[in-house]
């Protein structure tokens, strides 16, 4: 695994987000991972794309070097993330569409971005954390 992961939920994001940015001088690769929330009664993952994408990005990650934190942002439940005002869809910095997301922070912005239909192909994640 990565140097660091550090797990956020929609209530707690702000203050988790603060300490990523506080301490992302200290990493080559800062990245974010929007992802859903485990079903209690399976405690697998609702959203199949999520299933499918976050072995292989643990993976990817996890190969790199120790100097890439990784924030793995927990989304919801299906309705909680269906709803059109859900606060990482209405963001202006985030404007997610579809879990999971990758996101590469840098310099107070995102400069590189996987969105849930290329989240698991192993060439662009490699791409998003050298930072190409």
């Amino acid at each position: 695994m990565p140097g660091k992961i550090i797990d956020a939920t929609i209530s707690n994001f702000d203050e988790v987000f603060a300490e990523f940015k506080a301490e992302s001088a200290k990493y080559k690769a800062n990245l974010i991972l929007f992802l859903a929330d485990k079903d209690p009664s399976t405690s697998l993952s609702w959203c199949p794309d999520c299933v499918r994408a976050e072995p292989v990005i643990y993976s990817k990650v996890g190969a790199s070097a120790d100097d890439v934190v990784l924030l793995r942002a927990y989304v919801g439940d299906r309705p909680t993330w269906r709803n059109p005002q859900h606060p990482w869809r209405t963001d202006q910095t985030f404007q997610l569409k579809g879990v999971p997301t990758l996101v590469r922070w840098e310099n107070e912005s995102i400069t590189g971005r996987l969105e849930d239909h290329e989240a698991h192909i192993e060439d662009k994640i490699d791409t998003l954390i050298a930072g190409n």
